[in-house]
């Protein structure tokens, strides 16, 4: 049974050859890795074009379409029916595909698989790591943030995306704001196990300008999805960027970083990483 792993990236040169090696080390080899430029005016492109097998599909229209776009010319472009997301600047443990797809395949009532996550710096420093297990989440689940699937660590049935697309005005949060549409229309069906399977350069993400910017678009799906309970969120949202304003004063940003994860160090997930990030960093890639 093979799966579309889709990877879109934008002036991603420093990271974009590890996070394809990633794809290449994987246990599971029944893919098709489909590489979409979003108008890079670095060395991106050439990467990508340089690597020689017949299951990676290169796209480039020299345009600037944001994320979301990206993500859904994806899904239709996609020529299995289980369909994988991942960052340019991340890594994926070599099992994710593997288990991702095995429960899938052995749950037919899911839609959706979301992993644990390990933190990692640029330097690829180890972080920390956050995860949970859990096979049901509510819409209110969502909505209060008790529970929500890490965008890039799912893995999905097509169809779903088809069913369910990202919403191309917006910049950043695209995926809380898909998260919340499919549970109000009841088509949320996704189950997040705690392997730590996914790699996530939070150094790129846990900045202020990006915080506050999520923190106004969730302020905006709060007014469209909560209903009688938006100004209780809309007070709880406008507290916490009053909260980041304060830290990045004192320009403490780096507490953005580490609030991110667990703030204790689990020294078997860190070595388990490093085991794999090894593996990851020998693959040798097939290049023209």
């Amino acid at each position: 049974m093979g799966i579309t792993i889709g990877l879109p990236f934008y002036n991603a040169e420093d990271y974009l050859e590890l996070a394809i090696k990633s794809v290449f080390a994987q246990t599971y080899q029944e893919w098709e890795l489909i590489l979409i430029d979003d108008g890079s005016s670095d060395n991106s492109l050439a990467i990508a074009k340089s690597i020689n097998d017949p299951r990676v599909r290169v796209y480039s229209d020299g345009k600037n379409k944001k994320l979301a776009a990206r993500l859904n010319e994806i899904v239709q472009l996609a020529k299995y029916d289980y369909l994988a997301r991942m960052d340019a600047d991340d890594l994926m443990a070599t099992n994710r595909i593997k288990t991702q797809m095995d429960l899938l395949l052995n749950n037919p009532e899911i839609d959706m698989v979301s992993t644990g996550t390990i933190s990692i710096a640029n330097d690829l420093t180890y972080i920390g790591a956050r995860s949970m297990s859990t096979t049901t989440i509510s819409f209110n689940d969502l909505l209060f943030k008790r529970k929500s699937p890490l965008h890039a660590s799912i893995v999905s049935r097509t169809d779903w995306f088809k069913r369910n697309f990202y919403n191309e005005s917006l910049k950043i949060a695209q995926d809380y704001d898909l998260w919340l549409r499919a549970s109000k229309n009841n088509d949320f069906k996704v189950q997040i196990i705690s392997d730590l399977f996914y790699y996530y350069r939070e150094e790129n993400n846990a900045t202020t300008t990006k915080i506050l910017a999520a923190y106004k678009n969730e302020r905006d799906m709060f007014k469209k999805y909560s209903e009688n309970q938006y100004y209780k969120l809309w007070v709880k949202s406008q507290l916490k960027s009053l909260a980041v304003k304060i830290i990045a004063f004192f320009n403490k940003e780096d507490i953005l970083l580490k609030r991110r994860s667990e703030n204790n160090i689990n020294e078997s997930d860190r070595d388990t990483y490093l085991k794999e990030l090894h593996i990851i960093q020998n693959i040798q890639l097939p290049t023209f």
